[in-house]
C-alpha cells in the first residue's frame, strides 16, 4: 500500500484529535486548568486539525495540494509560536515572571479582541508554572513539537506524495 496525500492527511487530522484528547484527559481527569496561552494552542491545534480535515476530504490536485501545504505550515507555525512563546514564559527567572493577569473568560468579555489576545500573549504568572512534564519537557514544549512535527509533515507530504492513482 503506498502512502498518499490522502492518507497523510488522515492521519495527521487523526494526530490533531489525538491531541486535543490528551489535552482534554489533563484538564478533565488529571484536573490541570488550562491558561490562557494553553487555551490559544488549542485553538491553533484545532485549525491545523480542520485543515488536514480539509485536505483529506478535498484530495486536491496539485496545485490545491501545494494551497495545504502552505496553509498546514502557516498555521501550525502559529500555532508553535504560542507553545514557544508559552515554553520561554516557563523559563524566565522567578523575578522576571509576569504578574498573574485576569481569567481568559473575563478578558474576552471586558476587552476587545485584539487587546485580549495582546494580554493574553504578553502571559502571566499562571502560564508561567510547570505543572506536568514528561521526559523533563513541560507541555507546552511537548505541543511545540507536535506542532513542528505535524507543520513540516503536512507541509512535505502535501507537497511530494502523489495523489491515488497520480503519477
Amino acid at each position: 500500500m503506498a502512502v498518499t496525500r490522502k492518507l497523510a492527511n488522515g492521519i495527521g487530522a487523526i494526530a490533531c484529535a489525538a491531541c486535543m484528547a490528551y489535552a482534554l484527559f489533563a484538564q478533565y481527569v488529571l484536573g490541570l486548568e488550562p491558561c490562557p496561552l494553553c487555551v490559544l494552542q488549542r485553538v491553533a491545534m484545532i485549525a491545523l486539525g480542520l485543515v488536514f480535515v480539509a485536505a483529506f476530504l478535498h484530495d486536491p490536485g496539485r496545485i490545491g495540494a501545494r494551497i495545504y501545504a502552505v496553509l498546514l505550515f502557516l498555521v501550525a507555525a502559529l500555532g508553535g509560536s504560542i507553545a514557544a512563546r508559552h515554553v520561554w514564559l516557563q523559563n524566565l527567572p522567578p523575578s522576571e515572571v509576569p504578574d498573574c493577569g485576569p481569567g481568559l473568560e473575563y478578558m474576552l468579555n471586558s476587552f476587545p479582541l485584539g487587546e485580549s489576545l495582546n494580554m493574553i500573549l504578553s502571559g502571566s504568572g499562571e502560564c508561567a508554572d510547570v505543572v506536568w512534564s514528561f521526559l523533563g519537557f513541560s507541555m507546552p514544549a511537548w505541543v511545540f513539537v507536535s506542532f513542528v512535527f505535524l507543520g513540516v509533515a503536512g507541509f512535505l507530504s502535501n507537497l511530494h506524495l502523489s495523489r491515488a492513482g497520480e503519477k
